[in-house]
């Protein structure tokens, strides 16, 4: 079976407390409420998926949870190394991940993510904003066969997009 792959770059984060460490910086108000959104629009699209994979810093975690819980289900895998990762970094995350998941989506960052979705799919996004997704599809059964260029673009979407995608 075909692989899909969804990145999904955390919601908006708060700022407030300069002391705090960039891992731990929570979602703001607007990461709150764009989040659950961009989850209904995913299920409005009838998107299913087997796995959720997510960077373990506050912000991804909040995100990867408001689409657990839009889907209930709370199961979410935390990937240490998705966190500051860079395209190699990334796509070695998505190299090794279980071949009985055909669909996963991915929580994390940029600029990690937008690279990795261009690398990966050959498209031309500038910048995957806050709590914006990014399907790729892949011709392979198994995540290994993953590369550069491999992938299409299925859809891209965002908060303030307006178009229907």
């Amino acid at each position: 079976m075909a692989k899909q792959l969804l990145l999904v770059r955390h919601g908006k984060s708060d700022w407030a407390n300069l002391d705090l460490k960039d891992f731990d910086r929570p979602l703001n108000k607007r990461g709150k409420e764009n989040t659950p959104e961009m989850a209904e629009r995913l299920i409005n699209k009838g998107f299913k998926f087997d796995l959720m994979v997510s960077s373990p810093a506050k912000r991804a975690k909040s995100t990867a949870k408001f689409f657990a819980e839009a889907y209930q289900i709370d199961d979410i895998q935390y990937e240490e190394e998705i966190y500051e990762a860079n395209t190699a970094t990334l796509l070695k995350v998505v190299n090794g991940l279980n071949d009985e998941a055909d669909t996963v989506i991915m929580f994390g960052h940029n600029p990690g993510f937008t690279d990795l979705a261009n690398e990966l799919s050959g498209a031309d996004i500038a910048n995957i904003p806050t709590a914006g997704m990014v399907l790729i599809s892949f011709p392979f059964n198994s995540w290994k066969m993953l590369s550069r260029g491999t992938g299409d673009l299925v859809f891209f979407d965002y908060p303030k997009n307006t178009d229907e995608v």
